[in-house]
């Protein structure tokens, strides 16, 4: 990996904003914490401003620090993508790629897209964080992350948005529960099932309360939960359905544990989107892992697609 470009004052910084405290940093660097405390106050003194206010239980940021960070990441990532640069060069693909995921991609495409990526860029460095979609967009506007697959990412100057996909709701039973022989289905016919729904920790459950609340609270027997995991073992055991999109459930479509039912009146839908911060200027082998990530995503939505035409 690359030595780090930033100053050693602005690497202190950020690391007592991440750890909390100048012993917690000290021991994740590692660096003295005399060192630490010492080039902080130095550069507190030369700003002219107090980068953190300090409590007996640790150390937070002030206005003025919360700048610095930002700034000292915009720097660390134009950083490793110059070190990217300069070892394309030479022939080689190395760095390092920090990438903000959902929770619900875990057990989809990622773990083809990992195995793509040590294949063909063994010298890079993947880090993926999963995150909720309102984290990793602050991710990304903070510059902790480069880019981030998230869903409904609404428009904002700071994002720009490099893929994106409609994503419509359907019907997702076990092969032998009584809908599954279906093409299509409405609503009312969903409900006479017991539904396991996802709660509000999930965003596909807000964009269904927004069109399809009576869905809801007229559903028999509803079970709800965090965890799309959950939600597709007990719709395999045949007794619940679920809703969601075909992205959520595209490995099990692919192999046949589950069916994909498209929902007839489902008056909205999910957007999944690559995004990245509009100012900043990927490096070419992050720009290719990005179009790869992209590929694998297609290819397991066409897959799924697909399957359920058959």
């Amino acid at each position: 990996m690359p030595i780090s470009l930033l100053p050693n004052s602005l690497r202190y910084v950020e690391a007592v904003a991440k750890n909390g405290s100048i012993q917690a940093a000290a021991r994740a660097i590692p660096i003295s914490a005399s060192a630490i405390n010492r080039q902080i106050l130095l550069l507190e003194e030369a700003v002219g401003v107090q980068l953190f206010e300090r409590h007996a239980s640790g150390m937070t940021l002030t206005q003025a620090g919360e700048m610095l960070v930002v700034l000292a990441r915009k720097w660390q990532n134009e950083g490793n993508d110059l070190w990217s640069e300069l070892k394309k060069m030479q022939g080689i693909d190395s760095g390092r790629l920090k990438i903000a995921v959902m929770d619900s991609m875990v057990n989809c495409f990622l773990p083809e897209f990992a195995n793509k990526v040590a294949t063909k860029y063994p010298m890079v460095q993947i880090d993926l964080e999963v995150m909720t979609p309102t984290d990793a967009i602050d991710s990304i506007e903070s510059g902790n992350m480069d880019i981030a697959m998230a869903f409904n990412v609404r428009p904002h100057r700071n994002i720009e948005i490099m893929w994106t996909e409609q994503l419509p709701f359907g019907c997702v039973v076990a092969p032998s529960h009584p809908l599954a022989n279906h093409s299509s289905l409405e609503f009312d016919e969903i409900t006479a099932y017991p539904l396991v729904l996802q709660s509000h920790a999930l965003a596909i459950r807000h964009k269904l309360e927004l069109d399809h609340d009576w869905v809801i609270h007229e559903s028999h027997q509803p079970l709800i939960t965090n965890s799309l995991q959950f939600i597709k073992v007990m719709v395999r055991q045949g007794n619940h359905v679920a809703i969601t999109s075909e992205l959520d459930v595209a490995k099990e479509v692919i192999d046949g544990s589950i069916i994909f039912i498209p929902i007839r009146d489902a008056a909205s839908s999910q957007r999944v989107s690559l995004v990245k911060a509009e100012s900043r200027s990927l490096s070419r082998v992050a720009q290719s892992i990005s179009t790869l990530f992209i590929d694998t995503i297609v290819t397991s939505l066409s897959e799924a697609r697909q399957t359920n035409r058959q």
